[in-house]
């Protein structure tokens, strides 16, 4: 089966942890035996002037095409015009991809398109494979179908893609809720789980880890984007009624320096540290070595941080958002609270006086593994490709 992979979610140079996910699922899907596959990664590019930023010079000078970690990887750019709320990113995509897949399918005829991100690459990925008589698939992730798919410049994009499409995945059952109820055919959705590197992530001993990253007593991690979505303001709250716990946040973004302020405003100088982009083969030492994990997202698909921090021995604390409840099913595997400081506090104390045996909490991870992550892929893409052949007679 020749899969062509469509993601603007996928790590680059410049990048590194950019849709790492996206990266670990595309090649166990181009490891399978029976799979030729080719990955399109557009990088979105505002009109000149603004190129000139240091940002977006060091990916318009990415390589058009390269061996990104073995499996073969395309860049086309395509233009993306600020404050528009995205209205024409699918439109200019498509116009992009037209020519650099018309040069790859003579060469490569696919005969699937796996587009891994809702938006823009679903409404893309629908009309190339109309233009190449292939079936396409599109999976929601979280952001792609709760922001662009709510927004009014992009909602009914979202949906036509959806309908137009002929399968859909979802990271969790809770996404495919969220994907019924914008109108998506329900018949043609299923759930596939994220995976997890269970050698990468495994426990550790947590104090022995601790002394090496420099933390003394109770440590809390969390993991994510600073963003306001990723609620790490209230996290910070949190810790500041727990005397004595460190809380490390992993990310970068622009809520860095609002966060900064709310640090010196509790005077938790000394008890929270921001530690930037933390690179993916680094996070399982952090993970290891916290008593607890958390995540205030006020939405979500399904955490891969989740997972990984299960799977470290390590529990959760998380708000009732997205696919929570399909990861943490009791509690060796956390906490499932409000979105409130309070809550937060109150969960955090609780499993910091009474932690979970660490080899209880990666039980809960070990079905969510890359190899189920896999098999699951190439059913659910030769399925439809099975199909388009047998209608096309």
């Amino acid at each position: 089966m020749r899969v062509l992979t469509l993601s603007s979610l996928y790590p680059d140079a410049t990048r590194p942890n950019f849709g790492v996910f996206v990266e670990q699922q595309t090649r166990g899907l181009a490891a399978h035996p029976d799979v030729d596959l080719r990955v399109v990664a557009p990088l979105g590019l505002p009109p000149w002037p603004l190129t000139r930023h240091a940002h977006y010079r060091a990916l318009a000078a990415l390589p058009m095409r390269e061996q990104w970690r073995g499996v073969s990887v395309a860049r086309p750019r395509f233009t993306t015009v600020p404050g528009t709320a995205g209205r024409f990113h699918a439109a200019a995509l498509t116009r992009a991809l037209r020519p650099v897949l018309d040069r790859l399918h003579d060469e490569f005829a696919f005969d699937v398109i796996d587009a891994s991100f809702f938006f823009p690459d679903g409404p893309a990925a629908v009309a190339l494979g109309r233009r190449y008589g292939v079936p396409v698939s599109i999976k929601a992730r979280g952001a792609d179908i709760h922001h662009w798919g709510r927004t009014r410049a992009t909602a009914a994009q979202v949906r036509r893609a959806g309908q137009g499409a002929d399968g859909l995945l979802a990271v969790s059952a809770a996404m495919r809720d969220d994907m019924i109820a914008l109108g998506l055919p329900a018949a043609r959705i299923r759930v596939h789980h994220t995976g997890v590197d269970l050698d990468r992530f495994a426990p550790a001993d947590r104090a022995a880890t601790k002394h090496a990253l420099g933390v003394a007593g109770p440590l809390v991690v969390s993991v994510g984007a600073l963003i306001p979505r990723k609620g790490h303001d209230v996290v910070i709250e949190a810790i500041a009624a727990l005397p004595g716990v460190t809380l490390a946040i992993a990310g970068a973004g622009p809520e860095r320096g609002g966060l900064e302020r709310l640090i010196a405003d509790h005077a938790l100088g000394d008890r929270v540290r921001l530690l930037g982009s933390v690179p993916h083969a680094e996070l399982p030492r952090w993970l290891a070595a916290a008593d607890a994990t958390a995540l205030a997202s006020s939405s979500e698909g399904l955490a891969n941080a989740w997972i990984e921090s299960l799977a470290c021995g390590t529990p959760l604390v998380i708000p009732d958002a997205g696919g929570a409840r399909e990861v943490v099913t009791d509690a060796a595997a956390g906490r499932i609270v409000t979105r409130t400081p309070a809550a937060f506090a109150t969960a955090l104390r609780a499993l910091l006086a009474d932690p979970p045996a660490p080899g209880e909490t990666r039980r809960r991870a070990e079905r969510f593994t890359w190899d189920a992550n896999t098999a699951a892929l190439y059913d659910h893409l030769s399925g439809l490709v099975a199909k388009a052949r047998a209608s096309h007679g």
